[in-house]
């Protein structure tokens, strides 16, 4: 199957340390570190000790990684690092910002590849069945083969050994004596085998047996008789490197010479405890520290009391004296907590190990036995306790009396519990290990050589004979041992398995040694499970995907793994399960762990049904009968079982069998994919005679294992003496006795097999190899012939229909490729009213909600949140597994369209007919293939319209671009009014109704959902905000030219509406409308290729005076008079004016006044009952008594009218001069005469006086100030000039950074620098810009428009422009700040853009988090969501956009 290039991104945050959160990689990925919202813009280097190519692994050697910017553009968006992962192993990753060296980090793992055979093969990691060895129990090397084929003739790949070196006097496994030395029982007489006579085995049983060999490493502890720690005694915790211990010592061996057969606490009170006196290691000898203390006082040598007379020392060293006893009071009560807890813990280990039934009831106490297990070794002859309080003052001896080890309850793992600080030897509350050293290495190599060297050589000799390790006691192990050890054994072999069992309780801290130590697999235990239904839910746990999961793209997001699990029956240091269970259960239990989607395994002994501990493992025959003592075979046990299993849980793993489902089917029986009775007494508990039929979707291809354990003929258990024997009384019956089944096509008409069951006995299994049945396999096959053309993936299993369809014949790209953009806005979005608009909806998931978008935008959003979690349980996913509505919707949706659309519709028709004829539960995932597909074509073809800017640009660019096709767009009524006949390539279609040919063009809407339909779509203002962005800048430059033009013919008054109504039922009630539509028009020429073109284009007036029918105009003409008519003076009432066009303005706020101040030359207008500008709410309410007042009027020279003004002024002065423009001033007629002002002229009043007028001085002297007393903000510009409220003017809001943009010009850099800064400060909020200072008194951070009450300032959504957080003058803000830093000098410059990305990575993250898939209008305060806000706005997209294209 091909895989591709799989590519991984972890994104990088300011501040997040992930050491306690597992990444697993695979060799071949890449990684590619990403930065995050909180790092954009910023210096960032990221750091790893991933060797660079050709170097060694060294964990503290750190390199840089280098950036790479593919789009090669200045926002962040696509930048990244990255690492080609080939080697296995821990690696650490760090970054910081600048001069901070580490703000974040993290670790990955890169799992080894495995390998067997002569050839090679890779055993992947979920192949691996293992089966443990007690290395003890095999006798000499010469004869383990003999016994290991066990292993091999039950379909194991791996074998797992104890330690094999040189064991302690307690022969226990993990106790070695010498980690250098070959266990000496391994060779016969006469005979001294060698390691390398063992790498020689391994390697044999590699190569011609196909498994691999792994070994324990105990790093912890070595054995109490250890030679060398004798020679070494600083390798352990003894009394002289570690004093502190020195109590608890004298509590051991007091407690070894206590001697009572009945234990009280009373007698450990008065004859250990009490003697010992052990707070005297807390205290201070109170009457020899005063005296000191006297003599350091007569002698002066501190500072002395006020009389150094023997009064005052007395004084003094009697406070001194009460302040010691207090200190040993307090001294004495702890050590007396620790003589409570140590008793505690003494009398609960006794009543253990000698009286409780699950205990092992050791019985009298003996030197052999003694009451407590000792906590330190003691390798000298029997003395009393006097001679050995004088053993330790003695260095030599002291160093002898070393630390035993263990572990301890509910401690912390990662906390070393023999270092200073712990308590646990003198509290008792260590579970000691008597055979074993504690082993003290330090915090590097340098503090113990000996120990160090000596486990590196054993940890190399472990590495070079064996392919993987397991880590004993690794939660118990210093992490910075186990990481240097297992970095050295990687050094021998690169692709080592590394498997453990941690007891944290914690997966937080299970990651901790995972990630550190690059444990490939932890080890996890069925017997932990205490019935079916709990093992089931452990093999879903463990591994695996849903049924009917989605396909994940080659390049997603690395996101957080649980740990790879070795599955096991049980474990080699547990009891055996028949013992604390059934024998019925071992073949049911091993089943469904076989059928876990990770390693399994299980201890030799369990297929065997050896009910009791080993001692030396029999061997294999296959001849042998059932009764032959020492061998074993096919017939013993469950063996015959374990090998069908083996082979499944191998065949699985290999065939890419990822899926995992299990059923609880009643309260005995388990299904995945076969039946497994519970864990319970077959012959106590009432199972159920009948059981109800199974039904699995498919069709079944063979029973591949029917099996059940019986009981047969045989005499009765008797343990060997000599050789672990199984219960020759049970057996494992393999033939096809228990089930019928048969197959049909459901209501769904998917192939279903019903499966009747028969003589099912407790200790049953059955095992179906289930394919799909042969139509869906062959319709399966045409699917992925057709996703194909998206993804080589799917090449894989495809099949050539000959029956297919044409449409699907012709590719989905070259279909999209002849949409127009208008028509790919049908398409990708349209939301529910501009669908309802067609006499259709958005789809509607009757459980959930319905789609955000009718187009593809609207489900490849809720699938990009479901497909990477794999959440099949979604409605979503349920609705398409229910029935065919989903589908259906998509194509016919289209298929009503015309033209291409329809084709397009046609197309998915056509492969939706194959989705309806695959089973239900592959629907999901097939669905998600097409539409991604589709989704992904139809943005190419989106992308393949735009300018160049989309096409080269960033990631965040392109997504903004696609705001464009998502405003843009055609209704079923013309939105637009009609252009002029004489205009060419005016797009016209058959009106449905008419049958007339009428023009279709382009309009945009200000915001979805709420400004998208009808007479509410086209916002003057908000058209001209927004089309610099989404129109010119995206290459769309026809459709702008028409919208230009468009709005142009409703000039009336010298205004152009602020709602455009269709043309019909404009409003002409704004003053900035006009002059955002000329700063349009002046952008369109600086931008489009010929662009002086579009001041010819014929204009069809519709109101060029209040009676006049409709005519034709050049631009240029309309331009003039716009320009004439606010030189002369506009007023005016607005037509119709009342209730009937605004329910809520007062009678006054119908006048409308837009001049010329001729002595500034600003434009000034508005009164204090209308709103002029873009801050136009007007109150709505009569609770409040706020009705038809505006919140805002902003009348006077608003300061973004004034930066507006001065840049067409400008403009038309520079064109006129170029002779573009054939008018060089504008004609007035004023007291009965005739006067002309050229442009030049009110271009140069309106710069004289900007700054004279609008700039707050820091100085409160300063002559242009006419009203010193409002002054609350200094070194800001103002919001208003002459405002009827004179104090509007002196609010803090973020419109002047809109003059700076349009007319930089006006402004002296270093105030406007100190202003932006100011506003930076004050406005700049998470995503927006706070529309009011928030020092301001009626400033309200939250907007609610169905709050209805008395309060003035806030009723009916008063505070529209009082506070909220606007994110459309965010992108001025940047905009102007990015042009004066510029002026500034590099240094401001570079912190600007570090500013600039780190907003845009912060829009950039919502973006890429809305199921809109846009910018809002707004948010409240400090970036919180507000429902009330258009969820998508065009001006908020498109002045991003501008920023990025400035940047």
């Amino acid at each position: 199957m091909f895989r591709g290039k799989q590519t991984r991104v972890l994104l990088l945050n300011d501040m997040e340390r992930l050491e306690c959160t597992l990444f697993r990689l695979e060799q071949g990925f890449e990684l590619q570190f990403h930065l995050g919202p909180t790092l954009q813009g910023k210096s960032v280097h990221v750091h790893t000790n991933y060797p660079a190519p050709g170097k060694k692994f060294v964990s503290s050697s750190f390199r840089q990684l280098e950036w790479v910017n593919p789009s090669g553009r200045e926002d962040d968006s696509d930048k990244y690092c990255k690492l080609d992962l080939e080697i296995a192993g821990s690696y650490q990753y760090y970054f910081g910002c600048g001069h901070e060296e580490r703000t974040g980090g993290g670790f990955i793992v890169v799992d080894p590849v495995l390998r067997i055979g002569h050839e090679r093969k890779i055993l992947p990691l979920d192949c691996i069945t293992v089966q443990t060895y007690l290395a003890k129990c095999l006798g000499p090397l010469d004869e383990w083969l003999d016994r290991l084929r066990v292993a091999k003739e039950t379909g194991y790949n791996m074998i797992h050994f104890t330690p094999l070196q040189k064991l302690g006097a307690s022969r226990s496994c993990y106790s070695i004596a010498d980690q250098l030395e070959l266990n000496p029982d391994f060779s016969p007489p006469g005979k001294n085998n060698t390691w390398m006579d063992v790498g020689n085995l391994t390697e044999k049983i590699k190569k011609e047996w196909n498994m691999l060999c792994i070994t324990d490493v105990v790093f912890n502890h070595t054995a109490a008789n250890s030679k060398w720690i004798r020679h070494h005694p600083e390798c352990g915790y003894n009394l002289v490197n570690s004093p502190y211990l020195k109590p608890a010592w004298l509590l051991d061996r007091a407690l070894w010479h206590f001697s009572c057969a009945i234990i009280l606490r009373g007698l450990l009170w008065t004859e250990v405890f009490s003697q010992l006196k052990l707070w005297e290691f807390l205290q201070v000898n109170v009457e020899k520290a005063v005296e000191q203390f006297r003599k350091v006082l007569q002698a002066g040598e501190c500072n002395r009391p006020a009389s150094n007379g023997p009064k005052s020392i007395q004084e003094c060293c009697d406070w001194f004296k009460k302040s010691l006893e207090e200190l040993n009071v307090e001294c004495y009560k702890e050590m007396h907590s620790h003589h409570e807890k140590a008793i505690n813990c003494i009398v609960g280990t006794v009543c253990y190990e000698r009286l409780a039934a699950h205990g092992p009831q050791l019985g009298p106490v003996t030197r052999t036995n003694p009451l407590v297990t000792r906590y330190f070794t003691f390798p000298f002859e029997d003395m009393t306790m006097e001679q050995e309080n004088q053993l330790i003052q003695n260095p030599n001896d002291a160093c002898h009396l070393l630390a035993h080890n263990g572990w301890v309850m509910g401690d912390d793992p990662l906390r070393n519990f023999a270092e200073p600080g712990s308590n646990v030897y003198l509290r008792r509350e260590l579970v000691c290990w008597g055979d074993s050293v504690k082993l003290h290495y330090g915090v590097k190599p340098e503090d113990c050589p000996y120990l160090w060297a000596h486990m590196k050589k054993y940890t190399e000799i472990t590495a070079k004979h064996f392919s993987g390790v397991r880590l004993d006691n690794c939660h118990s192990t210093p992490l910075h041992v186990a990481e240097y050890m297992l970095s050295v054994a990687r050094q021998y072999r690169p692709d080592l398995y590394v498997v453990a069992e941690v007891f944290t309780g914690s997966e937080e801290l299970d990651n901790i040694f995972m990630t550190r130590l690059g444990i490939t697999s932890l080890i996890r235990e069925a017997m932990s499970a205490g019935d079916s239904h709990e093992e089931g839910r452990l093999v879903y746990h463990f591994g695996g995907e849903p049924v009917g999961s989605f396909v994940q793209p080659n390049l997603r997001p690395l996101v957080p793994s649980i740990a790879h699990a070795m599955f096991l029956d049980v474990t080699h240091d547990n009891e055996c399960p028949i013992q604390v269970r059934s024998v019925f259960d071992a073949l049911p239990s091993t089943a469904i762990v076989s059928m876990a989607c990770c390693a399994s395994g299980s201890t030799r002994g369990y297929d065997e049904l050896v009910p009791h501990q080993v001692i030396i493992y029999m061997c294999w025959n296959p001849d042998a009968l059932p009764s032959s003592v020492g061998e074993v075979n096919l017939q013993t046990g469950i063996m015959s079982g374990k090998l069908a299993l083996n082979k499944l849980h191998q065949e699985l793993a290999e065939k890419g069998f990822t899926q995992v489902y299990v059923d609880q089917l009643d309260a005995d029986t388990v299904a995945v994919t076969r039946h497994c009775p519970t864990f319970k007494n077959p012959e106590t508990h009432q199972y159920r005679e009948h059981l109800d039929p199974m039904y699995i979707p498919g069709k079944i291809e063979e029973v591949i294992l029917e099996a059940r354990t019986v009981e047969r003929n045989a005499e009765s258990y008797v343990k060997d003496e000599r050789f672990i024997n199984g219960m020759l009384n049970f057996m494992v019956e393999i033939q096809n006795l228990f089930c019928g089944y048969s197959g049909y096509l459901s209501d769904m008409s998917e192939f279903v097999e019903e499966i009747l069951f028969e003589k099912l006995t407790p200790g049953s299994v059955i095992a179906f190899r289930v394919s799909l049945d042969p139509n869906s396999q062959k319709v399966v096959g045409y699917l992925r012939t057709q996703l194909s053309q998206f993804n080589r993936l799917y090449k894989s299993g495809s099949l050539t229909d000959s029956n297919v369809p044409g449409i699907l014949k012709i590719a989905l790209d070259f279909l999209m490729s002849k949409l127009t953009l208008a028509e790919l806005n049908v398409l990708l979005f349209r939301c529910d009213v501009e669908e309802e608009e067609d006499g259709g909806g958005c789809y509607n998931i009757p459980s959930w909600m319905p789609l955000k978008y009718g187009g593809l935008q609207g489900f490849v959003s809720v699938l990009s949140e479901i497909r990477p979690k794999n959440d099949l349980g979604h409605p979503f996913c349920d609705n398409l597994r229910q029935g065919d509505w989903m589908i259906d919707y998509v194509s016919s949706r289209l298929m009503n369209k015309g033209g291409a659309l329809r084709e397009v519709g046609k197309w998915f028709s056509a492969v939706f007919t194959y989705l309806e004829h695959i089973p239900r539960y592959l629907v999901p995932c097939y669905f998600d293939a097409i539409i991604v597909g589709a989704y992904a074509t139809a943005v190419d073809a989106v992308f393949n319209q735009m300018s160049s800017f989309v096409q080269n640009g960033s990631t965040l660019v392109k997504q903004l671009a696609l705001g464009s096709v998502q405003m843009c767009g055609v209704g079923r009524v013309p939105t637009l009014p009609p252009l002029s006949p004489e205009l060419e390539d005016v797009p016209v279609r058959l009106n449905s109704v008419t049958k007339q040919e009428e023009q279709c063009c382009v309009s945009l809407a200000a915001g979805l959902p709420h400004f998208s339909t009808g007479i509410f779509r086209c916002w003057g203002r908000d058209t001209f905000i927004a089309l610099r962005g989404l129109m010119l800048l995206t290459g769309r430059y026809l459709e702008a030219r028409n919208i230009i033009l468009a709005f142009a013919g409703t000039m009336h008054h010298g205004l152009i509406p602020n709602l455009l109504g269709q043309g019909v039922a404009a409003r002409y009630d704004c003053c900035d409308a006009v002059w955002w539509w000329l700063q349009c028009i002046q952008d369109y020429c600086n931008i489009v290729p010929n662009s002086t073109d579009i001041l010819m284009c014929p204009v069809s007036r519709m109101y060029p005076t209040d009676d006049s029918e409709v005519h034709d105009q050049p631009l240029y003409v309309v331009i003039q008079e716009a320009m004439q008519c606010h030189m002369q003076g506009i007023e005016f009432r607005e037509r119709n004016a009342g209730p009937q066009i605004d329910h809520n303005m007062r009678d006054e706020g119908f006048n409308v006044e837009a001049k010329v101040n001729p002595e500034t030359g600003f434009v000034y207008g508005g009164k204090r009952f209308n709103c002029g500008t873009w801050m136009d709410k007007m109150g709505e309410s009569d609770k409040a008594n706020n009705r038809g007042v505006p919140a805002t009027p902003r009348d006077g020279s608003a300061v973004e009218i004034a930066g507006l003004s001065k840049s067409a002024v400008r403009w038309l002065m520079t064109m006129n001069e170029n002779g573009n423009f054939p008018y060089s001033s504008v004609t007035i007629h004023r007291d009965g005469t005739e006067q002309s002002v050229s442009y030049k002229e009110w271009n140069q009043r309106i710069q004289e006086n900007f700054e004279r007028f609008f700039y707050v001085s820091e100085d409160p002297s300063d002559p242009n100030e006419q009203h010193p007393d409002l002054v609350h903000k200094k070194c800001i510009y103002k919001d208003s000039y002459g405002a009827s409220s004179p104090w509007c003017d002196y609010q803090l809001r973020p419109n002047f950074t809109i003059a700076m943009v349009v007319a930089p010009e006006l402004f002296t850099v270093q105030r406007a620098w100190k202003a932006l800064e100011i506003v930076e400060k004050k406005l700049l909020g998470p995503l927006g810009m706070k529309t009011l200072d928030p020092d301001d008194l009626v400033y309200c951070g939250v907007y609610d428009n169905a709050l209805d009450n008395d309060n003035y300032n806030y009723a009916k959504g008063f505070n529209y422009h009082q506070g909220p957080e606007w994110l459309w003058p965010v992108g001025y803000f940047l905009r102007a700040k990015l042009y004066f830093a510029k002026k500034m000098g590099q240094e401001k410059y570079n912190e600007s853009v570090y500013l600039v990305k780190n907003v845009l990575s912060r829009l950039y993250t919502h973006l890429e988090r809305s199921p809109w898939k846009g910018l809002p209008e707004l948010t409240n305060e400090n970036g919180q969501y507000c429902p009330f806000s258009c969820e998508t706005q065009a001006w908020s997209i498109a002045t991003v956009l501008e920023t990025l294209y400035d940047l």
